[in-house]
């Protein structure tokens, strides 16, 4: 394995533990070697053969095995990978990452290295949320282990919340950005990075304008599903920047994140953010702020109940950042997609905004209170192009990301970002 990019995989227990074999796929098909250690509760989910037959390497497990110490002692084991990654990285083996204990071969080895470590929880959503666990993960970020996920969703005990493991694309990702190196092109399919070389900037979550120090207008935007996109077009090798609003969502690894409050810092950054091939606009940017922001809290006077003392607020329009970035000239992204967030007459009013804003495409989804697309986990879209409207069903936000950023890659392997665009 001399010269070659590598690393050690530590697979503990869990039901994602299945998800370690597409990651051992991805990882290969980046001319990534990988070596893994299977925890016993691990091999509860996978086998070692399932392992071995994927990294065409020996699978180890037990520390105390005479024949492996001698031929690679686990001290040998732990340093001879340019990156260890824990995927999944249980609450227990975060705990004992936290406080150095070594009773096993995973640990021992995570104890050992003197090489970067990435880890990816998986557990139970209270588990995640347990005081325990936080000052644990709080730990091994001051030591500077890095991480990524956990994402936010069902779980396999039935409940929902954050602790699912993150998606292979996303690990891959991470990986690649602790080892400093791009995507390689290639591969079949979304399995391979057909997005390597290209840039790509999403935006994310709301705005807040700044009414007083105090209060502002906003919306119910989570984030959830522009995060999920710049995950998805990061995991295909695309060079990802996020611009985001307020969210209590945590960074996405492998890309440039940039936070903003307002409509006019978001279009700030996305135009510093340019040049792009890729641009889409999935924030819910506030339409309105007020034309006058007050540099003090605004007091109550007079009688409330008669209404007398109620400030009135004159509000002017935001800048429109979809039509901006749409409407550029040289420097306008190869394509331009955009979101309509409707409570009615969904298709029909997005197709109109498709039209009015000058993008190239619009994904339409139903933001009414009954739908739960604000805030929660799953998404019903419409992707309207000039060729017409294609409706997914109901699926997981990261799903509909995942399935989006496929799309993107088509429209650019065949060559469709050269034609020139139509009406619908």
């Amino acid at each position: 394995m001399t010269g070659e990019t590598r690393v050690l995989l530590v697979v503990a227990g869990g039901i994602a533990a299945y998800k370690a074999l597409e990651l051992i796929r991805r990882l290969r098909e980046q001319s990534i070697r990988v070596r893994c250690i299977l925890t016993r509760s691990g091999a509860e989910f996978v086998t070692p053969l399932s392992l071995s037959a994927l990294t065409e390497d020996k699978v180890y497990g037990e520390l105390f095995s005479l024949t492996d110490e001698a031929e690679m002692g686990h001290i040998q084991l732990s340093r001879d990978a340019d990156l260890m990654v824990v995927a999944p990285a249980t609450a227990d083996l975060i705990a004992k990452m936290a406080t150095g204990q070594a009773d096993d071969l995973a640990s021992t080895a995570l104890l050992a290295t003197d090489k970067e470590v990435l880890i990816a929880p998986a557990m139970n959503v209270r588990m995640w949320d347990h005081p325990a666990t936080r000052a644990n993960i709080a730990t091994l970020l001051n030591r500077g282990v890095k991480l990524v996920g956990p994402n936010e969703g069902d779980m396999a005990c039935g409940e929902f919340g954050f602790g699912r493991m993150a998606e292979p694309h996303e690990i891959l990702a991470a990986v690649l950005d602790a080892l400093g190196q791009p995507q390689a092109a290639g591969g079949a399919g979304p399995l391979g990075a057909p997005l390597a070389g290209r840039s790509a900037l999403v935006t994310s979550g709301p705005t807040h304008e700044a009414i007083d120090p105090v209060r502002y207008i906003a919306n119910r935007s989570s984030g959830k599903q522009g995060h999920a996109i710049a995950r998805a077009l990061s995991g295909l090798g695309a060079k990802t920047t996020l611009v985001t609003g307020p969210t209590q969502l945590p960074d996405p690894t492998g890309m440039e994140v940039i936070h903003i409050e307002s409509a006019q810092q978001m279009l700030t950054a996305c135009e510093t953010a340019l040049p792009a091939d890729i641009a889409v606009c999935a924030a819910a940017v506030a339409d309105w702020r007020v034309a006058s922001r007050s540099d003090r809290k605004i007091k109550k006077t007079g009688n409330n109940r008669s209404g007398a003392g109620i400030p009135k607020l004159e509000l002017t329009p935001n800048p429109d950042i979809l039509a901006s970035l749409s409407q550029r000239g040289n420097d306008r992204p190869g394509l331009v997609v955009g979101f309509a967030a409707e409570t009615e007459d969904v298709i029909r009013q997005a197709t109109e905004k498709r039209a009015r804003k000058a993008c190239d495409w619009i994904v339409a989804n139903d933001v009414s209170p009954q739908s739960g697309t604000f805030g929660g986990a799953e998404n019903t879209v419409h992707v309207i192009d000039a060729q017409g409207v294609d409706s997914w069903a109901r699926m997981d936000k990261s799903d509909v990301a995942q399935r989006l950023a496929e799309r993107i890659a088509d429209y650019f392997r065949n060559g469709l970002d050269k034609v020139a665009p139509t009406a619908i």
